[in-house]
């Protein structure tokens, strides 16, 4: 049965121009005396987005989702959610809810309760609030739990107590400050499948604040990537990572090579850069530079080919010695040291590397392609 296109809905709005944004965050600055927490930010997030804002601690982000949530007033600028002008609007009348890290759970209280408390407080029945709490455990899945006082729970169970409560309200907008920094890695990537489910699910925006790479690549449908108060960057993670646009994001985001070079001559294909560490290098042409202005090329260390021999074809190539090594399961990664002293890491899934892998104090060559390289000027 083929769908009607006419009726497709737009997984990816963002690239639509025509597409109204959900939240509209227009040249919101927030100082506090002379501090800048947050510069002149503007941000587009689209209906059931799972938005994540990520950066170092210090960078603003929480401090845009606090303002996102009225527990900060912006020194100025403008937010608007769903049309509406959030001035002056108190937290407790926004459609939205805040998620601490902390959970924030009553200990004296029982779990159901817990999720039941903002109901209540809205003024709903008692049969009310405890149907809505028992939908909101059944969708944590933590039915069996709901008698339970926090202190009986696991770290994990509390996160998903703290959700159910958040999501009780039925919010139009969640907003979610570090929810998993509490949890150990296994459970922290456990729990990150879940909680994009439950999203999608219920269709609610989710905006997350962290400082953790992995957890922002595995969760978002779009990231902005915060320092120093501004957004650097925004797109899909496939985006942020395999096409930065400043040796910031490249390197805050993954395990980077950034090789620093002057633009040389160019051909109708391809454009030199001389490089210090590798010498002259051949990059596919980028419009509007300028022939000795300086570039920096970004490389993944999984784009390098590390070979005892010269690669056959290989349009770059240096050779050098591994110096250090690591393994670590599906693959293991390389600190290769160049002529010059410099290293660059390689990382290779040992799937290809069964029968006599390349160990400790080798000779190597690294081989790179063209194609590659993400050329940056800033």
């Amino acid at each position: 049965m083929t769908s009607n296109p006419a009726l497709a809905v737009n997984t990816r709005p963002w690239t639509d121009p025509d597409a109204k944004p959900f939240i509209s965050i227009r040249n919101i600055t927030k100082r506090f005396g002379d501090f800048t927490a947050v510069n002149d930010v503007s941000l587009d997030i689209y209906r059931s987005e799972l938005f994540c804002l990520l950066g170092g601690s210090g960078c603003g982000k929480s401090t845009l989702l606090r303002m996102l949530s009225g527990f900060e007033t912006p020194t100025s600028g403008k937010i608007l959610i769903d049309g509406q002008d959030m001035a002056g609007v108190p937290a407790d009348r926004r459609p939205t809810n805040m998620m601490f890290q902390s959970y924030a759970l009553f200990p004296h209280m029982s779990v159901e309760k817990n999720v039941a408390y903002g109901l209540l407080r809205e003024g709903k029945s008692k049969a009310e609030a405890a149907e809505r709490a028992a939908e909101m455990l059944k969708l944590v899945k933590l039915e069996s739990f709901a008698r339970r006082k926090p202190h009986q729970l696991s770290g994990g169970q509390r996160q998903r107590v703290a959700l159910a409560r958040a999501l009780a309200k039925q919010p139009k907008v969640l907003l979610l400050d570090e929810p998993l920094g509490a949890l150990d890695k296994k459970l922290r990537e456990e729990t990150q499948f879940e909680l994009i489910n439950i999203q999608e699910t219920l269709g609610v925006t989710f905006i997350v604040v962290t400082h953790d790479q992995d957890e922002a690549m595995t969760l978002a449908t779009r990231i902005g990537v915060m320092t120093e108060g501004v957004i650097t960057q925004v797109g899909e993670p496939r985006e942020i990572y395999e096409t930065p646009k400043s040796r910031f994001v490249a390197d805050f985001i993954g395990s980077v090579n950034l090789f620093e070079g002057r633009v040389g001559p160019s051909a109708p294909d391809l454009m030199r850069v001389e490089t210090e560490d590798l010498g002259p290098v051949s990059v596919p042409p980028v419009p509007g530079l300028t022939q000795g202005q300086t570039v920096w090329l970004a490389m993944r260390p999984e784009r390098v080919w590390l070979t005892r021999e010269p690669k056959e074809g290989a349009v770059n190539t240096v050779p050098g010695i591994v110096r250090d090594m690591g393994y670590v399961g599906h693959m293991s990664s390389y600190l290769v040291r160049l002529a010059n002293g410099r290293q660059v890491r390689v990382t290779q899934a040992n799937e290809s590397r069964r029968d006599n892998p390349i160990s400790w104090d080798e000779s190597v060559h690294l081989s790179f392609e063209p194609a590659d390289f993400r050329v940056l000027t800033q």
